[in-house]
């Protein structure tokens, strides 16, 4: 059983309208294609993404997911920060709900909002758990540095082989190359928010 917030946030992610910072990533991501000298069915046949989807990604029309933006980084031989550069970004980004670009976990599982523009060694997200939601099917892990914060009900972190039970106003940091993972155990929703440096693709 899912709550509203994540539901809405998982719908914004999949939906077919044009996301906030769609656009931006997805002209980023015809650069680097055009840049490389690539087509959409080459980047297709490096990635194993569909055709239809890595269109829709340039047109703005969908998000992608972590996974995603990580085998897109690799066949442009770049970080996911990358991705999201900005070159006349000012130097202080205000970031507003509702105007966040939005990520899905690997599987789809649950979505997280990015905090942070898409540039630089800091990546802050922002995300909503269900009873009974967790972030990924099992234990994952990638080379950086990661916080966990809860902002709201608690979170059960499972990094390595230990389980951590968090409530509000806790956080556990923890080398992310340790295979971790998120989950809700209880009877209502959760937020955190996860701060991972570098980003890594």
């Amino acid at each position: 059983m899912h709550g509203r917030d994540t539901y809405s946030l998982t719908e914004h992610v999949h939906r077919n309208e044009t996301s906030p910072g769609g656009h931006v990533l997805g002209d980023r991501l015809r650069d680097l294609r055009r840049q490389h000298g690539l087509t959409l069915r080459d980047v297709a046949g490096q990635t194993g993404l569909s055709v239809a989807l890595l269109s829709q990604i340039e047109n703005g029309r969908t998000d992608p997911s972590i996974t995603s933006l990580r085998k897109l980084a690799r066949a442009f031989d770049a970080e996911v920060a990358t991705l999201f550069h900005e070159p006349d970004a000012p130097s202080v980004h205000i970031s507003r709900p509702g105007e966040r670009f939005l990520l899905s976990a690997p599987a789809g599982l649950i979505a997280y909002e990015r905090v942070t523009p898409g540039r630089g060694d800091l990546e802050v997200l922002r995300s909503v758990l269900a009873p009974g939601d967790v972030s990924a099917e099992g234990p994952r892990g990638h080379a950086s540095t990661e916080c966990v914060y809860v902002l709201a009900g608690e979170v059960v972190v499972t990094i390595g082989e230990s389980d951590h039970r968090l409530v509000a106003g806790e956080a556990a940091t923890f080398d992310s190359r340790q295979p971790h993972r998120y989950r809700n155990d209880s009877a209502a929703n959760a937020e955190i928010l996860v701060v991972v440096t570098p980003p890594t693709p």
